[in-house]
């Protein structure tokens, strides 16, 4: 496959504290090249779910914006929705056909016959099937196969994991993106997505829990043995951590907000004793004194809370710790706060780490993108990837070249000879909106490097010519 043949996919994570648009493209060495990204603060979201149709719909518009104010030469028409909220169910079901020939080797469309069949299971009145995944296969007596083309034989069947939401709430989420101008290519469970941006198939072996803490919800996936197990949503997330704090404390929600994202930590006997932070008064009220230490307690029973129901899902399923060999890898927003790891691994006795998305991103991007915010996102294109490269969804053929804008890659300070003038750059860069400041620091620091990137540049367009 040449490089320039692979479809731009985008992925739009619709969540509680903000919506993230990414467009990437997988380069010839089937790392994601990141082509644009754009952010917007949501409102009309909660719990994960879209509540309020016209609020999130300008978030959209406002993050496509802030998309193609990176890569102006970017079309975005179609996207990968992440999908989270406490709707969410997950079920296994059983299923196999019987072959008419049993000489012939098992195609691929008959395995496709069986998942579709799947969908034809019953479900509680009110829920929709969003995702049908088959966990392992068996072909007459042989159990345990992971992909049955090939194969042949009488009987095939499968193990499934079948996720369903709410009706409604997976109708406004598709309302919400096709009045924002786009169509929804598909709709993927949020914690599946972050998994597959920050697991290695070494980690999917071992066996791993993947937690996502976002803003309005955290997301579990349990994976063991290359096979995802289990799938939960719980309802809480950092939102509810800063609210606690809001209410615990007395303090206005931006400055719960900055409490926690500052001084907060997940564990109360790492914070200093006697450490105070000073809050400005309302109006004329004496200024506020806060305990470091109350701080981190509050964090702590909440933060708590979310892994105590993380044990609970892990030890429904039947893994326990010694199956579970990866650990557990936490991501999302709220995987930053400090002594997080230290809590997760007292709590449910497994290791813990931050997974990163960066396993699959391309080298010399910049920081920001490997946050693990942004994990849903980027696990979003890759799940695009998987259906393209399995010819599940029809992607249009002919594919637009465009670059990685300058604007997302990684600056490697480099010695430059000759001071080098602002009038290197080829193409007029993008009008700023509203960040006219970064943006001035950010070519400065530019300008010395440029040099380097265009001839590496060069490089790369005479290779791939």
């Amino acid at each position: 496959m040449h490089h320039n043949e692979a479809p731009i996919i985008v992925g739009l994570d619709i969540g509680t504290t903000k919506i993230a648009a990414i467009a990437g493209r997988k380069n010839e060495f089937g790392k994601l090249e990141i082509l644009g990204f754009g952010r917007a603060n949501s409102s009309g979201v909660q719990h994960g779910q879209v509540l309020n149709i016209d609020q999130t719909i300008k978030a959209i518009q406002q993050a496509l914006e802030n998309c193609y104010e990176t890569n102006p030469e970017l079309e975005i028409n179609e996207v990968y929705v992440g999908i989270a909220g406490h709707h969410i169910k997950s079920l296994q079901t059983r299923g196999d056909i019987v072959r008419q020939d049993p000489d012939t080797e098992i195609m691929r469309s008959e395995i496709e016959f069986l998942i579709n069949n799947q969908r034809k299971t019953f479900i509680p009145a009110g829920d929709q099937i969003i995702d049908v995944i088959p966990q392992d296969f068996h072909v007459d007596n042989n159990q345990n196969i992971k992909d049955p083309v090939g194969y042949n034989g009488v009987k095939v069947g499968a193990n499934f994991h079948i996720i369903t939401g709410d009706r409604n709430a997976i109708r406004n989420i598709n309302r919400a993106v096709e009045r924002s101008g786009l169509s929804t290519k598909d709709l993927v469970l949020q914690p599946l997505a972050s998994a597959s941006a920050v697991m290695s198939d070494i980690d999917m072996e071992a066996g791993v829990a993947i937690l996502d803490i976002g803003g309005g919800t955290s997301d579990l996936a349990v994976f063991n043995d290359g096979i995802l197990k289990h799938t939960a949503v719980i309802p809480f997330g950092g939102e509810n951590i800063t609210h606690d704090i809001r209410m615990g404390l007395g303090v206005l929600k931006s400055q719960a907000e900055a409490l926690k994202v500052q001084f907060g930590s997940a564990l109360a006997d790492e914070a200093q004793a006697n450490a105070y932070i000073t809050i400005p008064g309302l109006k004329g009220m004496p200024a506020k004194e806060i305990s470091v230490k109350n701080l981190a307690q509050i964090i702590q029973a909440r933060m708590s809370e979310i892994l105590d129901f993380v044990t609970y899902h892990i030890k429904q399923v039947g893994l326990d710790t010694r199956l579970l060999n990866g650990g557990i890898i936490l991501t999302g927003g709220g995987s930053q706060l400090k002594h997080l790891i230290q809590l997760t691994e007292y709590t449910t006795g497994l290791n813990a780490r931050i997974g990163l998305p960066n396993e699959h991103l391309a080298p010399n991007h910049i920081d920001e993108l490997k946050k693990p915010m942004y994990a849903t996102c980027l696990g979003l294109i890759l799940k695009g990837y998987a259906d393209y490269d399995m010819k599940h969804k029809e992607f249009t053929e002919s594919f637009k070249r465009v670059e990685v804008p300058r604007a997302l890659k990684a600056v490697t300070p480099t010695p430059v000879v000759a001071p080098v003038v602002g009038e290197v750059t080829p193409e007029p860069t993008p009008a700023p909106v509203n960040n006219g400041k970064k943006r001035v620091e950010f070519w400065e620091k530019f300008k010395n490097n440029l040099i380097d990137l265009f001839k590496e540049e060069d490089e790369l367009l005479n290779k791939q010519n």
